[in-house]
């Protein structure tokens, strides 16, 4: 990933906290017939030290498991708050015209060697802890135990757990910080009259650069 200086970001709790309110990760392989994409939830764990493990699990029918390269490393990407920018909220746009749109974002990439795991209760636990995790704060939540036992016992057999553990972590936060501080602020005002969590997460991104 191109990631200029002033965009990167190091923080590992940092980049653990964006995969954890962002866990649809973009996992890609190296298959057979070249770069193979596949969209899966997956829970950080921070251990080993520095950068820690990805956690997660797909469908046995998919091919991914038994078809990827397995001296390649995958890559797991998670994407957080993303959203265009009109030069219009520039205060520069007023003064010279020299502006021009962009887009901001914040990703981590994750990179490390893909491991299988088909262990029933390892896959049981993970499935627990998925759950639980996000079925936090909902009024009426449900738990893997609300199912009938034999039937989670045959979801299981169909599934197979993907871990990955972390040899390298990128993080990129693009949040306008190339900008002067008063078209950042042009940037959070419009930013906060949008409706959209995209970008008011994005504004409180903008915002923490002229902190």
């Amino acid at each position: 990933m191109y990631v200029p200086a002033q965009f990167r970001k190091d923080d590992v709790a940092m980049l653990h906290a964006l995969i954890r309110e962002h866990s649809l990760a973009t996992l890609v392989t190296l298959g057979a017939n070249g770069l193979v994409a596949n969209h899966i939830p997956m829970e950080i764990d921070p251990d080993p030290l520095p950068w820690g493990t990805l956690r997660g699990h797909v469908a046995r029918a998919n091919p991914v498991w038994q078809s990827y390269a397995k001296d390649v490393q995958a890559l797991a990407i998670f994407v957080g708050p993303q959203t265009y920018i009109t030069p219009s909220w520039y205060r520069t746009k007023q003064e010279t015209g020299k502006v021009v749109p962009t887009w901001n974002y914040a990703v981590v990439h994750a990179y490390g060697h893909l491991g299988i795991v088909e262990d029933r209760t390892w896959l049981r636990n993970l499935v627990e802890r998925l759950t639980r995790t996000h079925e936090a704060g909902r009024q009426l939540s449900w738990s893997v135990t609300d199912a009938p036992d034999d039937f989670i016992e045959g979801q299981l057999k169909g599934i197979v757990g993907l871990e990955i553990c972390i040899a390298r972590l990128e993080g990129k936060w693009k949040v306008s910080q190339n900008r002067e501080p008063t078209d950042r602020t042009g940037v959070v005002s419009g930013l906060r009259a949008a409706a959209d969590g995209d970008s008011q997460a994005m504004a409180d991104l903008v915002a923490k650069t002229l902190d």
